[in-house]
């Protein structure tokens, strides 16, 4: 019965904590990390003021796609941050940089209302909650240590009047009382409103239709399945058509020279070595396949290593350029390892290029791939390349390829995938 009497004493208490002190804390820090991007907010709403200003003279037109990028980049951040605190925040596509497709791009627009409204009424709500939890904690002590402070300082954290008695001292750690009330009841609320505008204006706005989203992951799932089975039947034909024959052939050779060796030990001896050359060209084969499920380069060297070797194996001179400061999930690797294996398959079979380049950079939890040629263009998705192999492989991670092949060259293929899927 002690038991159950503590439980319940203890129960409104923990609902308290739960249900009023937890939010309130989690709010401050919401708005404290709200501050930070408000202030950055700020600076880019400074830029575009000072480019607007200076466009008439020329200035502001060199400096339009720098801000713009610097637009896009800080709503990405803020749709991060706004996602590790509530639901996620859909990204739309990719808004443009060049001034003139940005001026009737709509979210470039909403964007734009996002970060005047961000770097106002965010930033003094930021500034309002970082200020509370600082504001209740002097003035509830302030009876503790009033009477050791210079007299300028024995204040209110509003800075009105001096104390100079303990009833003043007293009622400035009521004060104290009344901001903590104040935290716990309104930075709730003060959270959601400085998140509300980022949460309305950054999210994939009406012309993005969730049926199309949904019809984006089906087709993607669908050519993940796909992929799946081809490289299932590919893995198929290499043990059935390569490993499996020469393995029979070693079972034969070996019934005969097992039948050769009473009558004839030399020819025994040369069916032998048929037998052995043809076990290691079977393992060698099993070893090629079993590198083509996963290469174990990745695990050992990991993706730096596995692209190196990649390109020192390549029948093209290739110059390679990878910053990959963090391991990516194993199956983004992989899909990497092939992607830049098949390319550059293709740059020496069909390009007849010089010289190819391939680029890796991990940046904001995407890994962006860049594999280009100088060789005549003119590459062909549909033409048997390899390239719709690499496009489902790319979208089974709900990621992009870009390619543009111009006739006469050069080629280039972009490819960004989530570093995490």
């Amino acid at each position: 019965m002690a038991i159950r009497e503590d439980a319940a004493a203890g129960g409104p208490r923990a609902g308290f904590k739960d249900t009023v002190v937890r939010p309130a804390t989690a709010a401050i820090r919401q708005l404290a990390s709200g501050l930070g991007s408000a202030l950055s907010a700020l600076f880019v709403l400074l830029w575009l003021a000072v480019t607007v200003v200076t466009g008439p003279i020329g200035v502001g037109l060199l400096m339009a796609p720098a801000v713009l990028r610097a637009l896009h980049a800080l709503a990405g951040r803020e749709r991060d941050r706004l996602g590790r605190w509530g639901p996620e925040v859909v990204a739309p596509e990719p808004p443009p940089t060049q001034l003139r497709l940005a001026l009737v791009d709509p979210t470039t627009r909403r964007e734009l209302r996002w970060l005047v409204r961000h770097a106002t009424l965010g930033f003094l709500l930021g500034v309002l909650g970082v200020l509370l939890p600082i504001s209740a904690f002097r003035d509830g002590t302030f009876p503790l240590w009033w009477r050791f402070a210079p007299e300028e300082v024995a204040t209110t954290s509003l800075g009105l009047g001096n104390v100079q008695s303990w009833p003043a001292a007293v009622a400035v750690g009521l004060l104290g009382l009344g901001w903590t009330a104040i935290i716990l009841g309104l930075t709730p609320g003060m959270a959601r409103l400085q998140a509300r505008p980022g949460r309305r204006l950054l999210v994939a706005g009406p012309e993005t239709d969730l049926s199309l989203r949904v019809a984006e992951l089906t087709a993607t799932r669908a050519a993940a399945l796909d992929a799946h089975a081809t490289e299932l039947r590919r893995i198929e034909r290499s043990l059935h058509d390569g490993t499996q024959n020469r393995l029979v052939s070693v079972t034969i050779l070996l019934g005969a020279a097992r039948r050769m060796v009473a009558r004839d030990l030399a020819g025994a001896d040369e069916v032998l070595e048929r037998a052995h050359s043809t076990a290691e060209q079977a393992l060698a084969e099993l070893r090629a396949v079993a590198r083509g499920i996963l290469p174990p380069v990745l695990a050992d060297r990991g993706l730096t290593g596995a692209l190196s070797g990649l390109a020192a194996n390549c029948a093209v001179p290739c110059r390679i350029d990878v910053d990959v400061p963090e391991r990516c999930a194993a199956s983004v690797e992989a899909t990497a390892y092939f992607v830049v294996a098949e390319a550059l398959t293709n740059i020496a079979k069909h390009s007849g290029a010089d010289h190819a380049t391939v680029t890796a950079r991990s940046r904001g939890g995407r890994l962006h791939l860049c594999v280009e040629d100088d060789g005549r263009g003119g590459a062909d998705e549909d033409g048997g390349s390899g390239l719709t192999g690499i496009r489902r492989r790319i979208a089974a991670h709900d990621g992009n390829l870009s390619l543009t092949s111009p006739s006469g060259g050069p080629t280039t293929l972009e490819v960004d995938l989530p570093c995490g899927s």
